[in-house]
């Protein structure tokens, strides 16, 4: 589907700028001259994103953006400026713009790129507002955000293993979903009306554990008031999740690949074998394979619960669903907390998606719950993610990093630089720092609006 742009601009070179620039696109440009032809287009069509001059024959393009995003608080923008009007639109991006385009066009690529981010985070919010839909409904079932292709991948994967009664091993680090990846198998198996139990083996003792599991007879230790029925009697012709199976005491490995081979369990202060129908769904952040050739987990159980393996990626390895999920649980954590924060400005996403997210998704939300509860309401910027607007990138074949600043963020920084020591160097006259450096005067004025650069004269 091609997404639709609402063009504002009066000037016939800019609209055909755009339009050469979209000619072999998947993109349906309306264009409007004036903010009455504007306001027409944006009654009857739905727009993934408007581009509006600031200066109008009949108007302010920014009282015009304003005007749009209180009949769609969520409609995603970017402003033509001019050199002299950037301060305004730097004040419009922290009402709700997404960014802002300066005239004339110097780099078209840096041009695409900002209209492609543009309408990625459109389509987020579109997104958003299909899963708030199934949400709504009540249907219960788990909710996976992402369509990276390392996600369609695994969930290609999973959809196949799901309806047939067969173990599934999860593996993937901390934070990354496994829980969810094992309720939504699950969900779409013939086991789906059964119930679901699930255990963190590394969460409980050994002794625990092992009362969770199989049960115990009145008596059977000290404070077992009662019998109580364990996991291998409940899950009957349902699902038992293992997670982080790999800190299973040797102990119960051994009772568990009994079970398995068996299909019979005993209470704990019993003699009384009891047929149990479930299937298995383990998950583990640590490697099996790499925790049986260190001989921390008994290879034979290892074979048996290895039947289908699932790999679940890490965040950093599924950057395309970064801005899903913040958009996802910025939703969320605005419903949870009655409050109405965001949209995320340009630089919070650049950062976003620029962070390596060790923790993974469980990061990604604790980020996002963090910037809405100090938000006061309105424009989510970098600094109350808390990430300190940079990033840490690693190599995959060094272990060697290095802090790396959002783009837009990292230009600005060399722009403040640069211009400063280039007024130095001509004195502060522009035109000897126009000769110098070879940019026109009249974009060394623009450069120095936007980096904040002073000059003398």
């Amino acid at each position: 589907m091609k997404s639709k742009i609402l063009l504002v601009d009066d000037d016939p070179f800019t609209r055909s700028l755009f339009e050469n620039l979209f000619r072999n696109g998947d993109i349906d440009l309306t264009t409007a001259t004036n903010v009455a032809q504007a306001r027409q287009a944006f009654d009857v069509g739905d727009f993934h994103l408007v581009i509006l001059d600031q200066r109008l024959p009949d108007g302010n393009g920014l009282d015009l953006f304003a005007e749009m995003r209180r009949l769609r608080p969520r409609q995603t923008a970017l402003m033509i400026t001019g050199h002299a009007e950037v301060r305004d639109a730097m004040r419009a991006v922290r009402d709700g713009l997404f960014d802002y385009l300066t005239k004339p066009f110097e780099n078209l690529e840096e041009l695409e790129a900002v209209i492609a981010k543009a309408l990625e985070l459109d389509r987020a919010y579109r997104e958003i507002a299909d899963l708030k839909e199934i949400l709504t409904a009540g249907s219960g079932d788990p909710i996976i955000i992402g369509h990276s292709v390392a996600m369609e991948k695994l969930l290609a994967q999973l959809r196949q293993a799901a309806p047939l009664d067969t173990t599934v091993l999860i593996e993937g680090e901390s934070g990354t979903g496994k829980e969810v990846m094992a309720k939504m198998i699950h969900t779409m198996s013939a086991r789906k009306r059964g119930p679901m139990k699930e255990l963190n083996c590394g969460a409980l003792s050994e002794a625990l554990a092992e009362a969770a599991l199989f049960g115990y007879e009145k008596g059977a230790f000290t404070g077992a008031v009662k019998t109580t029925a364990g996991y291998f009697e409940e899950a009957d012709n349902g699902t038992i999740l293992l997670d982080e199976i790999a800190d299973m005491s040797p102990k119960l490995q051994v009772s568990l690949l009994r079970v398995l081979q068996e299909g019979t369990f005993v209470r704990l202060g019993s003699t009384v074998q009891r047929p149990s129908n479930f299937r298995l769904i383990c998950a583990t952040n640590k490697p099996l394979d790499q925790e049986v050739a260190a001989g921390r987990f008994r290879s034979d159980l290892y074979y048996r619960i290895n039947v289908v393996p699932l790999r679940v990626p890490a965040l950093r390895e599924r950057r395309d669903d970064i801005l899903p999920l913040a958009l996802f649980f910025l939703d969320h954590f605005n419903r949870k907390f009655k409050k109405s924060a965001g949209p995320l400005q340009a630089d919070a996403i650049a950062s976003l998606e620029a962070c390596q997210w060790t923790g993974n998704v469980r990061e990604l939300k604790h980020t996002i719950e963090r910037a809405v509860v100090i938000n006061t309401g309105g424009p989510i910027p970098c600094a109350d993610l808390g990430l300190v607007c940079t990033a840490r990138a690693t190599s995959d074949t060094s272990n060697t990093s290095t802090q790396l600043l959002p783009y837009r963020e990292a230009r600005l920084q060399f722009e403040r630089s640069y211009f400063t020591n280039l007024l130095q160097a001509a004195d502060g006259n522009v035109s000897e720092a126009s000769r110098i450096s070879g940019v026109a005067r009249q974009n060394i004025y623009g450069h120095m609006e936007r980096a904040d650069v002073v000059t003398k004269s």
